[in-house]
């Protein structure tokens, strides 16, 4: 007999914007497996759910680098999968949280792809960042024939100018390290007045920009900010 794995998405950040299934199961679990972008660092997701853990759960906070170093990255995803493995045959009930939705930019699916075939996984869906963005700033992602992209803006910026010609509606994530690219491709095709952007969405260290002209040339934001351009709102 083994156990079973849990993909668990935490949601955006507060702690009340997990759903409710991903609560109720989370009380039930023998361990909990969460990411963490640095050694000894704490994870976000793992401070998003804390409270609805159970306390039977073993929690066990795993190094995930954030590098280009293939080989670094391999050999962590590995060893956790490894660990998993030896888990599930224990039978073990497995959560392996990540934030936001573990299908969409995930942790998670780095892990899922590694993962032997036949195993009795289960996946949770979670409240992305940019679904919760729209609502907070009241603007919709797509309605009718528009069409919806998302993707990081890290694919560099012949990429990002193409899609906003060809795209009525765009999500950009990860968008403060590229942030005065996106801007300068934003104004070039006069659409600054149909974007806003927000980091850290529901976070305490929130920020939003109604008007991306507001936003300082100085200004310092976080691995978590995502832009929404609609050209029809």
């Amino acid at each position: 007999m083994t156990g079973k794995l849990y993909a668990i998405g935490t949601g955006p950040g507060a702690a009340d914007l997990i759903t409710v299934r991903a609560a109720n199961l989370l009380a039930t679990m023998d361990i909990v497996y969460a990411p963490a972008a640095r050694k000894g660092g704490d994870s976000l997701a793992l401070s998003i759910v804390r409270p609805y853990i159970g306390q039977q759960t073993l929690i066990k906070e795993r190094h995930f680098p954030m590098t280009h170093n293939a080989a670094e990255k391999e050999q962590a995803w590995q060893a956790v999968v490894e660990e998993i493995k030896t888990d599930l045959a224990d039978n073990k009930k497995i959560a392996f949280i990540s934030l936001g939705d573990v299908m969409l930019y995930s942790t998670w699916v780095s892990v899922l792809e590694r993962l032997p075939d036949g195993l009795d996984i289960e996946v949770v869906p979670g409240i992305t960042s940019f679904a919760l963005i729209a609502a907070k700033t009241k603007r919709p992602l797509a309605m009718e024939t528009q069409s919806l992209v998302v993707m990081s803006c890290t694919v560099g910026k012949e990429a990002l100018a193409q899609a906003l010609k060809q795209h009525s509606s765009l999500v950009l994530m990860k968008a403060a390290s590229c942030l005065a690219d996106v801007k300068e491709l934003i104004e070039q095709q006069g659409l600054l007045d149909y974007a806003v952007l927000v980091s850290d969405a529901s976070l305490e260290t929130e920020k939003q920009y109604r008007n991306l002209r507001d936003i300082p040339a100085d200004e310092k934001l976080p691995y978590f900010t995502t832009i929404l351009v609609n050209k029809e709102w």
